[in-house]
């Protein structure tokens, strides 16, 4: 066997503009739903999106996910249709005031979007007992979660749109997809290009909830002790801070 020899990474920070790119990604990522364009997106795109996933952090190294890509247009009306019929049930779950607002909102790209992207997790995968997934079975989950996070942020790198559906019963989506029981559905993506972000989440801009005050939410040490470190947060108003500073991504 050939030896391959690995030249470590090092542990310095990154340099200004390279630190303010990754906050800029973060704090500018947005969930979109109604802003995708028809421009396909290149596979060669869309393999470093996927490879970025495929990078992210997973306990035991387990590396738990697939990804099925969807273009079928035909598939993508079938999903739309399970979306529709969850949707409506979902609306009638909210009060009377709220229903209006929620009919309101675009919860969805199904169709707009070029490319859907289900992202899953084998719980199968690496056999019956996983390093660091021993007493918490939730490991291999989260670590999926991560590299859907890890493809978002790499999309909006690309300038290109990300959206989460998540009203659906799962029975349909596995039906559709072909999914088996062992694995898991944790995320349904619309991807394509887009016309434009919102400069702050629609849900927050069209005034279905509010950004929560991080210093409400830090604890030290125990439960509901507050941190000594919250009093030396800035306070700024998120509408009014740089890409560097704004906590207003969703």
């Amino acid at each position: 066997m050939q030896n391959v020899s690995y030249r470590p990474v090092t542990a310095d920070c990154f340099s200004d503009d390279e630190r303010a790119a990754v906050y800029k990604a973060i704090y500018t990522r947005r969930d979109v739903r109604d802003q995708f364009l028809p421009k396909p997106v290149p596979d060669s795109i869309l393999m470093r999106l996927l490879d970025a996933a495929h990078h992210a952090p997973s306990v035991g190294f387990m590396q738990p996910w697939n990804f099925i890509v969807i273009r079928d247009e035909a598939r993508k009306a079938e999903i739309y249709r399970a979306f529709t019929r969850a949707n409506e049930e979902a609306k009638l779950l909210f009060s009377d005031e709220r229903q209006a607002l929620y009919a309101s909102l675009k919860l969805e790209g199904i169709l707009k979007a070029p490319i859907n992207l289900c992202i899953t997790c084998d719980r199968t995968r690496g056999g019956r007992v996983v390093l660091g997934r021993t007493h918490n079975r939730q490991m291999d989950l989260y670590s999926t979660v991560c590299a859907v996070q890890n493809l978002w942020l790499a999309a909006r790198a690309e300038g290109i749109g990300v959206g989460w559906v998540s009203i659906y019963h799962d029975q349909d989506m596995r039906r559709i997809l072909s999914i088996p029981e062992h694995v898991e559905i944790i995320a349904y993506l619309c991807i394509g290009y887009v016309d434009e972000l919102y400069d702050t989440p629609e849900l927050q801009k069209r005034g279905w909830r509010k950004r929560l005050p991080l210093t409400e939410l830090i604890f030290e040490d125990t439960w509901r002790h507050a941190t000594s470190i919250s009093s030396d947060l800035p306070h700024q108003d998120p509408a009014d801070a740089s890409p560097a500073t704004a906590s207003t991504s969703d």
